[in-house]
């Protein structure tokens, strides 16, 4: 189901657009839109987001990858940045490939990481290519 399937409260209807998509999204729409590649591969679906707390921003879209119904899947931690919206196909591009993705640092749903370990964060930017935003609002 897509962000505008999602949008029981009509938020979505008739907003002014500037860009390719809403400027604010609610993050409950965005729970479980998919998520595909650049190559058209299907790399799973958003099952949650993490917030910073402490600044307000977006951390991680938690992915969900393999298994059937639920049972075997494999949660994936991807930094927000690494994420496009495509408003033509309603769902998110992740520019990995999918055995990069069946290799990336993940997790099972019992035994969730430290997210705010900073170690922990620096692994997974290095492995996607982004910076947290701390290193960018240092610059």
């Amino acid at each position: 189901m897509n962000y505008e399937e999602r949008d029981s409260y009509g938020m979505y209807k008739g907003t002014l657009r500037t860009g390719p998509g809403p400027a604010l999204m609610g993050a409950d729409t965005l729970v479980g839109n998919d998520v595909y590649n650049g190559q058209g591969e299907d790399l799973g679906d958003v099952k949650e987001i993490m917030l910073d707390m402490g600044t307000g921003r977006v951390s991680y879209a938690v992915l969900s990858f393999g298994g059937i119904l639920g049972m075997g899947e494999k949660l994936f931690a991807v930094p927000w940045d690494a994420l496009t919206l495509d408003t033509v196909n309603k769902r998110f591009t992740l520019n990995v490939k999918k055995d990069r993705l069946e290799n990336a640092p993940g997790f099972d749903s019992g035994s969730w990481p430290n997210m705010a370990d900073q170690t922990w964060a620096k692994g997974i930017h290095d492995y996607y290519g982004t910076k947290p935003y701390s290193a960018i609002a240092s610059a």
